[in-house]
């Protein structure tokens, strides 16, 4: 008997050993990959975030917003001008059935909502706030207005400049408004441009809307019921999103549009829960956020800390100007392409607007950022990086924490609304991937279920891996696509402005009638 135990302990110790030297050469080849890929691609992660000499503001941000503020007065302010219209439009009061597209305005507004409506609203938010502190959330708003001029831009020349096929089915966004409207002006480059951009968004795609999304569902469900191997997660995942796309974007469209109204108003709702029982604080959150838009309240950085932290926030949330949404408005039933620009301009009003403030108002509201009683100002923590919060929390924790100190549930329904957000991205992005893939290898069933396989095998990598140098790769990549998409945007724009013009006098004169549903 005792021969027995020591042989299976013997045996016992060696599987063991064997086990953790595997374990650790894993670890090692893992290692090495993070390293060769860091070393390969960090140049163009560092040129794309890089900051502008003297401060820390990305490039990039900068390039987002001088854009939509340029489209916001060369359109005359269209964002306002024309929203009630485009509550009519999303409400189908314009919507001939008849007209070529495969999914409604709303389908397509809830589509490329739940592509940038996801962990940005949730993380992306409480890191704003608290480093910029509560001015963040002005400059974030104001951000996200302009945003609504670069949508109304990208997704007009989408519908446009779409592919329409026989079947009904159709292929739009950048890569074909780009190739063909440089051909239709004469001018030279249109289709390395469009080659370019389309490249960038399948990496987009597979990184940052695919295998981040898959990362961090899996870390906010195994907080929740325990640590467990992250492939599992990715499986499940996988087999579910594989289901919905296999079908298409009418398949996609379908269950965007019952997902995301669901997410939002489990989010939203559960905000306003919390605001509606503090409403005495919402005019002194207001104060806050006002005051330190101007002064910076002593957070690190000041006035231009908070300035940089909301633009960069409203940049990285609403992807207004980066293309990917001109992509999933270009499948729209319309006849007329400057109908789907109004309504694809009501999402960064929705994403970035309204749920990021509203994200914003209870981070203030909470009070988790620590005020010094003596100046008013909030006390910055030790590292003098970010302003101090009552538990030392950050990103996500910290929304965790400000929503839990209202509503003590909350942390499972911020659990259920990150799956939700990642599933929903993961759906829209593998879209705006198969759209790019297509372009560059053709139409075809085959050339797409070769995607759509693709896809669902990085869906099971992302939540498997902790593979932090492509998930920099992959987001660089995505604002790689607004660098080419914005540059276009300037040619094409007079195209759209007479679009515009067109439009306007047919609705003022009447031709332009509402349909009977």
């Amino acid at each position: 008997m005792n021969t027995t135990y020591k042989t299976l302990g013997a045996a016992g110790l060696m599987s063991s050993l064997a086990t953790s030297a595997l374990a650790q050469e894993a670890m090692t080849l893992d290692q090495k990959v993070n390293d060769a890929f860091a070393a390969s691609t960090g140049w163009f992660v560092n040129f794309i975030f890089m900051s502008l000499p003297g401060t820390n503001f990305p490039w990039i941000v900068l390039w987002l917003v001088v854009a939509a503020t340029i489209f916001t007065i060369y359109f005359g302010f269209v964002q306002f001008r024309f929203f009630k219209h485009a509550i009519h439009l999303v409400k189908g009061d314009y919507s001939d059935p008849n007209d070529a597209g495969e999914v409604s305005h709303f389908q397509a507004l809830a589509t490329a909502l739940s592509g940038t409506v996801g962990l940005g609203n949730i993380a992306g938010v409480a890191v704003a706030v608290g480093i910029g502190g509560p001015g963040a959330t002005f400059w974030m708003i104001l951000a996200g207005l302009l945003g609504m001029a670069s949508k109304f831009t990208e997704c007009t020349l989408g519908v446009k400049y779409r592919n329409e096929y026989p079947d009904g089915s159709v292929s739009g966004g950048p890569m074909y408004y780009i190739s063909k409207g440089f051909d239709e002006l004469g001018l030279p480059g249109g289709k390395i441009l469009a080659v370019l951009f389309s490249v960038f968004c399948i990496l987009g795609a597979l990184g940052g809307g695919n295998m981040f999304q898959a990362n961090q569902a899996h870390a906010q469900i195994s907080g929740i019921v325990g640590d467990y191997p992250g492939w599992i997660t990715g499986i499940i995942f996988a087999a579910v999103v594989f289901a919905v796309i296999v079908g298409g974007i009418k398949s996609i469209a379908n269950v965007t549009e019952k997902v995301v109204p669901i997410m939002g108003i489990l989010y939203v709702g559960a905000a306003a829960i919390i605001l509606i029982v503090n409403y005495d604080m919402i005019g002194w959150a207001f104060g806050q956020i006002f005051a330190g838009a101007f002064t910076g309240l002593g957070v690190a950085g000041g006035f231009v800390g908070a300035l940089i932290q909301g633009f960069k926030r409203a940049a990285f949330s609403n992807e207004a100007g980066v293309g990917s949404a001109a992509i999933a408005h270009s499948a729209v039933r319309t006849n007329e392409p400057i109908t789907e620009g109004f309504v694809s301009l009501l999402e960064p009003l929705i994403d970035t607007v309204v749920i990021c403030t509203m994200t914003a108002l209870v981070i203030v509201i909470s009070q988790q950022l620590i005020i010094d009683p003596a100046t008013g100002n909030y006390m910055l923590n030790e590292a003098g990086t970010a302003i101090a919060t009552v538990d030392g929390n950050s990103g996500v924790s910290l929304t965790s924490a400000a929503f839990g100190s209202g509503i003590s549930w909350f942390p499972f329904v911020l659990a259920i609304a990150v799956v939700l957000f990642a599933f929903s991205t993961m759906i829209s992005w593998s879209y705006y991937g198969l759209k790019a893939w297509t372009y560059l290898f053709g139409e075809g069933k085959t050339s797409e279920l070769v995607f759509k396989v693709i896809f669902c095998v990085f869906i099971v990598i992302g939540a498997a891996a902790s593979l932090g140098p492509v998930i920099d790769f992959s987001d660089a990549a995505i604002f790689a696509m607004a660098v080419v998409n914005i540059f276009c945007l300037y040619f094409l724009m007079k195209l759209v402005k007479t679009e515009l013009a067109s439009y306007a006098a047919r609705l003022d004169s009447g031709e332009i009638k509402k349909f009977n549903h």
